[in-house]
């Protein structure tokens, strides 16, 4: 039985899996990514209107714990998905920084809401930071200000289909030289 990796393959594993990870069949592959597509456990990073939006869309009319989603995770510890909505400012930007660096791999990020995009209305002011984008690495961009509900479901959506088709010996490969880890 060969062991070594296909040629032209990805990067080395991290230290987490180690090379046990080239050998994940395709069955279990699947099995795995159901299991984090279907138990989001989300860490709500609101700082303004669109966390309330972010609150509609858990209650009873949108129901997005029916997509697998919990909506409010105990802490970054605990938390699989940080969904960052409303203006970041450049003093804010180290807490959310950190509150990335807490949450356990495999982590994503969805930046919900112009001011997270880009800034929003308030994006030539010196003290708001141009994206969340600058500070953490983002899976996906719902735009709108505020986004409906709904554009959230589709965001979630969107996250599940990239976890669905993930790899893991990708997901969990070291940064790129020359990379920060983004």
């Amino acid at each position: 039985m060969d062991l070594k990796p296909a040629a032209g393959a990805a990067r080395e594993p991290g230290p987490r899996l180690g090379p046990l990870a080239r050998l994940a069949p395709e069955p279990m592959k699947v099995v795995l990514n159901w299991g984090r597509r279907y138990s989001l456990w989300v860490f709500n990073f609101g700082l303004a209107c669109c966390a309330i939006e972010f609150i509609a869309a858990s209650m009873s009319r949108h129901d997005f714990i029916r997509l697998g989603v919990i909506p409010f995770a105990p802490g970054p510890r605990q938390a699989d998905l940080m969904v960052v909505s409303g203006t970041v400012t450049d003093k804010m930007a180290p807490a959310v920084k950190r509150l990335y660096e807490q949450m356990p791999e495999p982590k994503y990020v969805i930046s919900f809401g112009a001011c997270s995009n880009c800034g929003g209305p308030y994006w030539d002011s010196y003290a708001v930071t141009k994206g969340v984008d600058q500070i953490v690495p983002v899976d996906v961009y719902v735009p709108g200000c505020p986004p409906r509900p709904e554009a959230l479901l589709q965001g979630i959506l969107a996250l599940q289909q990239k976890i669905a088709d993930e790899s893991v010996p990708e997901r969990y490969a070291p940064p790129a030289a020359g990379t920060d880890g983004r």
